[in-house]
């Protein structure tokens, strides 16, 4: 185990290295659970500028994640084989399953969990998390996630997976993550992981936004036509509760498609969660107005539903900042993650 030390009043115990960092919501609640990050790989620039702009005593690369995963990573992060404690992101997953044939490594080639896979296999962590879309475990008949539990199998670690909501885990938002879980089998016989138990108390928008500086300067608006429709949509209402007629008007060939559509003209109430936090604010299908005034939400309070610190800096423009927030991982369900990890890890 690496050597305690206080930074920022945080106790650091373990040693941690993440890919796909993004805009830092893992790494950020993997801080608060005691991890210091000694890499962070990031290929857009904007999201990397965010890490280096918040925590410049971070070492963070932004590089082709393939490029870093090929070199020598024991020199690279100045670590030996074994002695990392963790290892943590989540790869974009693409189709790999053959019919019939236990994939290995190798068959994987070219996608971005091979990159992920590479860096278990070079550094043999003692643990990793990955997380990724609830949907992974039903893509390709869920031939795709299965071939991904068969590869870290491979690679000798021991895995359990469940879904969280982070809902329940102190964010106003109801986004649901799956979380897989690794221990290396020599270690795996001495300890246990046991997954967060949800808090008693789900947090709704009424907790967060009502004191937050909506930043304005940094929100996404509406057409004056598309004001005029949703001033119409009381709050925690959709396109059902105003005039057929308005609604047909406006939802245009939606209007004819299948299913609730409950998405379409969403205006959200002070008195429920965030729905899933999205990467454009924009788009019709899944529009999210605010509860007091006629307006997406903006950066800062699609942050807050995040959990990031009001004073985390989102580098880019309008687009980028949005698209950052939205694929992040929840800052407070993956503190409550790194907590169970940490907690594994010092029973080791």
């Amino acid at each position: 185990m690496a050597a305690t030390k206080k930074s920022n009043g945080i106790e650091k115990n373990f040693k941690s290295i993440e890919l796909f960092a993004g805009a830092g919501g893992l790494a950020i609640g993997l801080e608060k659970a005691g991890f210091e990050h000694i890499g962070l790989v990031e290929f857009n620039k904007a999201a990397a500028q965010t890490l280096k702009t918040n925590r410049p005593q971070w070492n963070v690369l932004c590089e082709d994640v393939a490029e870093v995963a090929s070199r020598n990573l024991t020199k690279e992060f100045g670590v030996k084989v074994k002695e990392l404690d963790l290892l943590s992101g989540g790869a974009p997953c693409q189709s790999f399953s053959y019919a019939g044939k236990r994939l290995g490594l190798e068959d994987v080639r070219g996608t971005m969990f091979y990159h992920y896979a590479t860096f278990l296999h070079k550094l043999q962590p003692k643990m990793f998390l990955f997380e990724n879309v609830k949907g992974l475990l039903s893509h390709d008949k869920g031939k795709t996630y299965q071939t991904i539990l068969n590869i870290f199998e491979d690679e000798g670690y021991e895995t359990q997976h469940q879904v969280l909501n982070a809902w329940d885990y102190g964010n106003p938002q109801k986004r649901e993550r799956l979380i897989t879980i690794g221990i290396r089998k020599d270690l795996a016989k001495r300890v246990k992981f046991e997954f967060p138990l949800p808090h008693k108390y789900k947090p709704i928008l009424r907790d967060v936004l009502l004191d937050v500086n909506p930043d304005k300067d940094h929100c996404a608006q509406y057409s004056e036509a598309k004001k005029k429709v949703f001033a119409l949509v009381p709050p925690g209402g959709y396109w059902r509760d105003i005039d057929p007629k308005i609604a047909k008007s406006y939802m245009k060939t939606c209007w004819e498609m299948d299913g609730g559509r409950t998405g379409i003209l969403r205006r959200i109430s002070l008195d429920e969660p965030s729905l899933t936090v999205l990467t454009n604010p924009g788009m019709k299908q899944t529009d999210r107005c605010h509860p007091l005034e006629v307006r997406p939400f903006s950066v800062r309070e699609n942050a807050r539903f995040q959990s990031f610190p009001d004073n985390w800096i989102f580098s880019g423009n309008l687009s980028e900042q949005y698209k950052q927030v939205g694929n992040a991982v929840p800052v407070n369900l993956a503190k409550d993650i790194g907590l169970k990890i940490a907690k594994t890890l010092k029973e080791v």
